[in-house]
Parts: C-alpha cells; structure tokens; sequence
C-alpha cells in the first residue's frame, strides 16, 4: 500500500512553517528514500514561496531548487514529496496543483489545511489518489 512517512518532529516543523506564513501559501522539498510505494522523509528542506504574497499559489525559486537538490545529493537521499499549505481551504489538490502535479511525476504532494489544521498527501497516477500518512513517532535511547 502507498503510504509517505513523517516522524512527529517533521510534521510539526512543516505546520510552524505554515503558521509562519500565515495567509500565504508556504511550501517545503521533502527529501529521503522512495522504497517501492513507501516515501520515507529524512531531511525537510524549508523554502520561501517565491509566488510572494499568495494565499492560493506557490513556487520555489530555481535557486532553492538547486540547493535542495545538492543537500539531497550530498546526504545520499532523493526528493520523496513537495509540501505546501492552503491557508484558507482543504487540504485537497486545486486545478493548479493537478497541472503540476503531473509536471512533478509519481513524486507525492503534501498538503496542510490552515482551516481544519490537518495534513493529506496525494499521488497522481492516472487519477489523483489520496494515500495515508503515517506518522512515526520519535525514540530516543540512553546509552
């Protein structure tokens, strides 16, 4: 079964993200390891909507692009989902997340509802497919 997988700690930093940028859509590169239909997130790469000032859309700029990629290059990882928020609407894909979707391949979309305060993630295969999130929580052990 498809499924993406965030620890606790990941999912908070991307909602503070999201809460940072209030009313304006903000958005992330999720790096780690895609393993047959399982997208496991190692590293969250913050980025700054380069769609200034849009509660409705969002872009990264090419030059954040290429340092997320260069991070997920030097640390032996891969771009696994691309996040944003909908500050004021579902988290449910728009018309225009569909069209890029689309551009992005089977890489999966992570969307945060500022409204209900929840998160969905979406595959496109030949449809626009939910799939779950599963959310790990974080172990530390004494040595």
């Amino acid at each position: 079964m498809k499924k993406i997988i965030l620890n606790q700690a990941q999912k908070d930093l991307l909602q503070e993200h999201a809460a940072k940028y209030s009313s304006n859509e903000s958005c992330a590169m999720l790096l780690g390891i895609h393993n047959g239909e399982e997208w496991n997130v190692k590293e969250i790469f913050l980025t700054r909507n380069s769609s200034e000032n849009s509660e409705v859309t969002f872009g990264i700029a090419p030059e954040e692009l290429l340092q997320g990629y260069k991070l997920a290059d030097e640390k032996n990882l891969e771009l696994v989902a691309i996040f944003h928020s909908h500050p004021n609407s579902n988290a449910l894909p728009s018309n225009t997340d569909k069209k890029f979707m689309k551009l992005n391949g089977d890489i999966p979309w992570i969307i945060f509802s500022g409204i209900n305060i929840d998160f969905k993630a979406y595959v496109l295969d030949e449809e626009i497919e939910e799939i779950p999130i599963k959310i790990m929580e974080r172990h530390f052990f004494n040595n």
